[in-house]
């Protein structure tokens, strides 16, 4: 099965953005699969970090909404780091999580973390980590 992705597509203004916010030039990744063979979460992920770059690459913003791998990443740097080609996923990906939150759509609803939960957890993991998965 072939799929064909017009170039109105390519060039989206999500592209555009995704590229402005990371710094990164998405089409110098040629899938090599570094970046997934290094990640140390890849195994929890439902996409691999490399599926994601390629989905930003097509400009399929809804299938990347819809996947849990941008919050799971740790931005470890490890993907980063193994890229023959230089590209910073986890720039990609901190700014996949930035254009998703600017929707106002949080990946964790505080209200819904049980008071006896909130109260064990260290305050500054508490913020660290909403300021991570919510708008």
């Amino acid at each position: 099965m072939r799929i064909t992705i017009s170039p109105q597509r390519l060039s989206s203004e999500f592209v555009r953005k995704v590229e402005e916010i990371s710094g990164q030039t998405l089409p110098s990744c040629y899938q090599c699969g570094k970046c997934s063979a290094g990640c140390p979460l890849s195994f929890a992920m439902d996409l691999l970090p490399n599926q994601i770059i390629r989905l930003v690459q097509l400009g399929l913003e809804e299938d990347i909404a819809n996947s849990k791998t941008i919050w799971l990443c740790a931005s470890c740097l490890t993907c980063s780091v193994r890229c023959p080609r230089g590209v910073d996923l986890a720039k990609v990906m901190e700014a996949l999580r930035l254009l998703t939150l600017r929707k106002n759509v949080n990946y964790v609803e505080p209200s819904r973390i049980p008071q006896e939960v909130l109260a064990e957890l260290p305050q500054l993991a508490l913020v660290s980590g909403f300021r991570k998965f919510t708008a």
